[in-house]
């Protein structure tokens, strides 16, 4: 009997080439492919399952949950499968239905440390932390020399609080892959930089060797602009941070009349807020405000109450408002949205919120979305949810454009374009400034403004101002947040695991030489920039 390729049935002939495809490289034509052998046998669950795969790689979001899903329905045992199932609801930021599907992998055991990595990946991006650390370990005992699990098993345990496993596992990644550079950046901040021990000279050296690879300018600068200030070195450490996002901001198409017309389309569409035709669940608080100003730390203070659930920075408000928004009207916010913003269903915008952030958030009677940048949803979120307590953090205003300069985002992200030009955070910071004084003239009383530097001068009695606004019972652990073990994603991570302190009060005064334009755009603003403690 004859056996070899000219017996294959059309649709394994197909799937052949389209996974030879794959494995080199041409995406696009492994996604014809093996689309093609869906039509040719609907219900082969590796043509869906490459179908999927190859439009979750170029971006085709609702058709690869389209594809990935029947490939899990036909195929119910697969956990290569229903991870990238997940993975693909993690992208659509369906977090709870993603975190679902995750779990139903991990039980079906994935015996791929690749598979294993990609559904560690998904417990990351639905906050769940741990059980991403513990799968990144595993990955490690199967392919030890694999850098990008070493670079996540770090990220792990950063956010767990582990800083001696951290920095080696950077260390580790970087040994087999010295040119993966956002490990630089992000080693340099899990510990403070002694004279004594430092990676100046090395980082350096990578400068030198690499000087027309953009990444590397990134992050590197970055890294040593965080190294020469632990060193107390400020001229040098600005210089390097500075250099840092200038090869950044080449790579980021940052708009700030966007922003600008955003908030006036906001503070127009909202002359008034009136708050009776929404969703009563009383579980949300929100902690706003813009980043680096110490959201994270109020968090950690709320969560360390016994009734309180961290559920992480969610973007679902943002998501469901985009998904309700009315027939013809551009799913994104922004000044078209908004305009039209009358003409949404609060009660269903407000029930399919609270739906959406679970199952992570009924384990306890209340949950914190702490995403800095829900500041400008404060009207929309009073009309679709008028229990929910919002909190709002307030930082010198220097020392708050200051720590988003020092801090190195991802260029790709959705939030932070305005990051990397001192300048554009500033104007950034302004339209803030604009939107929070709108707010607290339509919603009186709805907001509770924290001041940062009040907060760290007189801890308890802001605590008690903070469990009160929540309604929530005094609970003596809400003074000892860094006994608090869950895990954290934040830059702040090291900070909130230690006892309150000032170190942070008043850095601004460090850089002053070199935030002069930027304090006479805050000026020309009206906003105060005088030190708010002597």
């Amino acid at each position: 009997m004859t056996t070899g390729p000219q017996n294959l049935s059309p649709a394994s002939t197909l799937l052949n080439d389209a996974t030879r495809a794959y494995a080199q490289g041409d995406v696009a034509q492994a996604g014809q492919l093996a689309l093609q052998a869906t039509q040719v046998e609907p219900n082969n669950a590796q043509a869906h399952y490459l179908t999927g795969l190859a439009c979750l790689d170029t971006r085709q979001l609702s058709r690869a949950l389209e594809h990935l899903n029947r490939a899990v329905v036909l195929n119910t045992k697969s956990a290569e499968y229903t991870t990238h199932f997940a993975r693909a609801l993690a992208q659509a930021q369906r977090y709870g239905e993603a975190l679902q599907i995750a779990n139903i992998a991990y039980a079906l055991t994935p015996a791929s440390p690749m598979t294993l990595d990609a559904l560690g990946g998904v417990y990351m991006q639905c906050n769940a932390h741990e059980r991403a650390h513990a799968l990144f370990l595993r990955v490690l005992t199967w392919a030890p020399d694999n850098a990008i699990s070493h670079f996540n098993a770090a990220l792990t345990y950063t956010f767990t609080g582990n800083v001696d496993a951290a920095e080696a596992q950077f260390d580790a990644c970087l040994e087999r892959m010295p040119t993966y550079w956002r490990a630089y950046g992000l080693r340099s901040r899990v510990r403070r930089q002694t004279a004594d021990s430092n990676h100046i000279e090395a980082l350096h050296a990578l400068l030198a060797a690499h000087p027309d690879d953009v990444d590397a300018q990134i992050h590197v600068h970055g890294a040593l602009g965080k190294e020469y200030e632990d060193l107390g070195d400020y001229a040098n450490a600005f210089e390097h941070m500075r250099l840092g996002k200038t090869a950044a901001r080449q790579q980021v198409a940052y708009q700030p009349e966007q922003d600008s017309a955003m908030v006036d389309a906001l503070i127009k569409a909202f002359p008034t807020v009136s708050t009776g035709s929404g969703y009563g669940s009383d579980e949300p608080i929100f902690v706003v405000g813009m980043p680096r100003s110490g959201t994270t730390l109020v968090e950690r203070i709320l969560s360390s109450h016994p009734d309180v659930y961290s559920a992480g920075e969610l973007m679902n408000f943002g998501v469901q408002l985009e998904r309700l928004a009315p027939e013809g009207v551009q799913a994104r916010l922004g000044p078209a949205l908004i305009e039209q913003s009358h003409r949404l269903d609060w009660e269903r915008l407000g029930l399919r919120y609270v739906d959406s952030t679970r199952p992570q958030t009924a384990l306890k009677p209340r949950f914190i979305d702490k995403l800095p940048h829900n500041f400008l949803y404060l009207g929309l979120i009073a009309k679709a949810l008028p229990k929910a307590k919002i909190i709002c953090l307030r930082r010198h205003p220097l020392d708050t454009c200051l720590s988003n300069f020092r801090e190195m985002f991802m260029e790709n992200s959705s939030f932070h374009g305005y990051s990397f030009d001192l300048l554009d955070i500033g104007r950034f910071y302004i339209q803030f400034d604009r939107m929070m004084a709108h707010w607290n003239a339509v919603l009186p009383g709805r907001i509770l403004e924290v001041n940062y530097e009040t907060l760290v001068a007189e801890q308890e009695p802001t605590t008690r101002r903070l469990l009160a606004h929540c309604e929530l019972e005094w609970n003596d652990a809400c003074l000892s947040f860094q006994h608090n073990t869950a895990a954290v994603a934040t830059a702040s991570t090291a900070q909130v695991r230690e006892p309150l302190h000032a170190k942070a009060v008043g850095r601004w005064e460090k850089y002053r030489p070199w935030l002069g334009p930027l304090e006479q755009l805050l000026h020309q603003a009206g906003i105060d920039t005088r030190p708010v403690l002597s």
